[in-house]
């Protein structure tokens, strides 16, 4: 059963044709699902299948322990949203729990901003981010409303 409406699907299809370069999706779930594992990689499924500049990888968060530990994953459900390189270090944006609600236009903005390149930061902040000495871990917290 999909999760996304036809009219959604081509909706996103019709928004995916603007990708520039490559997108690739992982998600890291586990063999006796958690709570959401299973729809997050049906969205992930779903989203990857409206283009062929999306690809997906899915990964058991317990067997593939070295995996989810190169790209800094330590719960689940986990999606990684990434440039189409296969450089963990590369990696550019990680959502933890469901993408659903406002966290499915938040990935859906994210894969268009990742393929184009573009982060939409100012200049200023740009350089801001450019001269920082040390590294800088920044998290976001979303809850349903």
């Amino acid at each position: 059963m999909a999760l996304l409406k036809e009219e959604d699907r081509k909706h996103l299809m019709n928004e995916f044709a603007a990708l520039k370069d490559p997108v690739k999706m992982i998600v890291f779930t586990q063999e006796n699902e958690c709570q959401y594992c299973k729809e997050t990689r049906m969205i992930a499924e779903e989203v990857s299948d409206l283009s062929d500049k999306i690809s997906l990888e899915v990964y058991d968060f317990q067997r593939d322990g070295e995996i989810a530990e190169a790209y800094h994953i330590d719960k689940i459900p986990a999606t990684v949203i990434m440039r189409g390189g296969d450089d963990p270090k590369d990696f550019n944006l990680r959502y933890y729990g469901i993408p659903s609600g406002y966290e499915f236009s938040s990935i859906i903005e994210d894969i268009l901003m990742v393929s184009s390149g573009d982060s939409g930061l100012s200049d200023g902040t740009k350089e801001f981010l450019a001269n920082l000495s040390e590294p800088l871990h920044l998290q976001v917290y979303v809850t349903p409303t």
